[in-house]
């Protein structure tokens, strides 16, 4: 004290009322990798570079094409061709006027998930998130995909979804990887991706990947066990209780229909839509459209104006006009859950599962599920590879009815909540921990993790995120000589912290037992 103050006077020192804490770290904080409109901002590119954004407008303004000074531009342009049906063909993608029996085949080339996908997040309750653009939209083809054909966009590339996902490997942040453009792919590159993404998870130990199941855009009650099939014999593995499953796809109405417009039929050609609807220009109201959408010099009204008109002007053009608004908004569903776990997380917490809850902007589903269908998808004893189902109730809505991991016949890490939890609680302890590397290691240190991490715990047990009527029933925490360590380990720079926890499980399943009871008199 002496060396110290070497002058009269009053000398002041703080000293910390509180010893250090455990920050809780982010739980939903997903990653999208796909392909966008554009990626630039201020003259910079942004191909494959994570970007993180906090909102819809960030996301149109960073990877979305600009407003021209008398255009808004299509940011996203799928096109479509419609053509005869045969009449022994059966298909969802069918639909019928006066006129005949058609068929709606989109151009693979132009069908894309990510930018909708996104914009689905959003309208779910989602907040920041990762973007990783690995290209802008491709060529064009030209040319309607076979009606027989799987919806394959060659343009999607798997090596750049690979890059995209190996980029991730970097930010510390995501805690989910959502690749919407994924289904895309050919099945044998859409396997590969998928193991890709479960093994780098299972390295992180910090994420998890929201699968969707191949098909789940255009399944039927003959082929949707087949998808299943497909999708768990291509899953692999390795890094099953880090990924989660979900099926069917979505209907949804993100995409409005001032989204769409004539330009998006017959790769905008013109003549071949005017023959459809209007041949040898039989209609004269309807001529008259096409004569004001083809005088390039009449810049007066706009493609939407135009479009309107269209549609007043032709009942069969407004028919297949609103069927192929339906297919443009038929989305994955990785997307929307990946917005509902956001909203669970923040207003319920990690440890309650997201299920049992309604999807906003979905309309229908493309097939219905009933509870005799649903059980081999949720419980499979062969592969163990849990499949979340989302169905449609009478008066409910569209629910997600599914709580499980792939990883579906292990009693640890069975539901995605309980998986979700841990990876939370080991996240958050790891990064306050790393506040005392290179600290003594003598009982004060312990004694200081300890406490830190007790306390943390403890405040997760009063949310209701661990099982038990007292803390001590809830976790434990040791660290010290003679219980985590041994001389040798002290001696060789090992702190050894041993964390136990009681995570609360799902009630999946209710059993309501009845039993009648003879009347007895008074």
């Amino acid at each position: 004290m002496a060396a110290k103050y070497k002058k009269p006077g009053v000398y002041k020192e703080e000293k910390n009322a509180s010893p250090k804490s455990v920050v809780a770290v982010p739980t939903a904080v997903p990653a999208f990798v796909g392909y966008t409109p554009q990626a630039e901002y201020q003259g910079k590119s942004y191909l494959n570079v994570p970007i993180k954004i906090s909102s819809w407008n960030e996301f149109l303004a960073i990877f979305c094409l600009p407003k021209k000074e008398r255009e808004i531009p299509q940011q996203y342009s799928p096109n479509y061709f419609v053509v005869n049906k045969p009449k022994s063909q059966v298909a969802v993608n069918s639909f019928s006027v006066a006129l005949g029996d058609y068929l709606i085949l989109p151009d693979p080339s132009t069908i894309y998930y990510l930018f909708l996908s996104v914009k689905l997040f959003f309208e779910n309750g989602g907040g920041e998130a990762y973007i990783v653009s690995v290209g802008t939209y491709g060529k064009v083809s030209g040319r309607p995909l076979g009606s027989n054909d799987r919806l394959i966009n060659q343009n999607v590339s798997l090596n750049a979804l690979l890059i995209g996902l190996s980029l991730l490997k970097k930010e510390p942040e995501p805690t989910l990887y959502v690749f919407p453009d994924a289904t895309l792919l050919s099945i044998d590159n859409y396997a590969t991706l998928m193991q890709a993404m479960l093994l780098q998870c299972e390295e992180l130990g910090s994420t998890m990947s929201l699968l969707d199941v191949q098909g789940g855009n255009n399944p039927s009650q003959q082929n949707y066990l087949q998808l299943i099939e497909n999708f768990r014999n291509n899953t692999g593995s390795i890094g099953l209780c880090y990924g989660a499953a979900y099926f069917p796809f979505l209907g949804t109405t993100v995409l409005q229909p001032e989204d769409l417009n004539y330009t998006n039929f017959f790769g905008g050609d013109l003549d071949q839509l005017s023959e459809l609807i209007n041949p040898k220009n039989s209609d004269a109201s309807v001529t008259s459209v096409f004569e004001m959408i083809n005088d390039i010099h009449n810049q007066s009204i706009s493609v939407s104006q135009l479009n309107n008109a269209l549609l007043k002007s032709s009942a069969f053009y407004a028919s297949f006009f609103a069927k192929v608004l339906d297919f443009a908004n038929t989305l994955p569903p990785s997307a929307a859950m990946a917005g509902l776990i956001t909203m669970n997380d923040n207003v319920k917490g990690v440890w309650n599962s997201p299920a049992n809850i309604g999807i906003n902007q979905v309309k229908d589903l493309p097939i219905h599920l009933n509870n005799d269908q649903q059980g081999p998808l949720n419980v499979d004893p062969l592969s163990g590879k849990s499949i979340n189902v989302i169905r449609s109730f009478i008066g409910e809505g569209v629910l997600v009815w599914g709580a499980r991991t792939l990883d579906g016949n292990s009693q640890d890490y069975r539901y995605i909540a309980v998986r979700r939890t841990l990876i939370f609680l080991e996240q958050s302890c790891k990064s306050a921990i790393e506040a005392y590397v290179f600290q003594p290691n003598d009982a004060n240190t312990w004694t200081a993790v300890k406490s830190m991490i007790s306390n943390f715990l403890t405040g997760i047990w009063k949310q209701g995120g661990l099982a038990g009527s007292i803390p001590d029933d809830a976790f434990s925490v040791e660290c010290g000589l003679g219980t985590t360590m041994t001389a040798q380990d002290i001696m060789d720079g090992y702190m050894n912290v041993s964390i136990r926890v009681a995570l609360t499980h799902p009630a999946e399943f209710f059993v309501l037992t009845f039993q009648q009871e003879m009347a007895s008199s008074s």
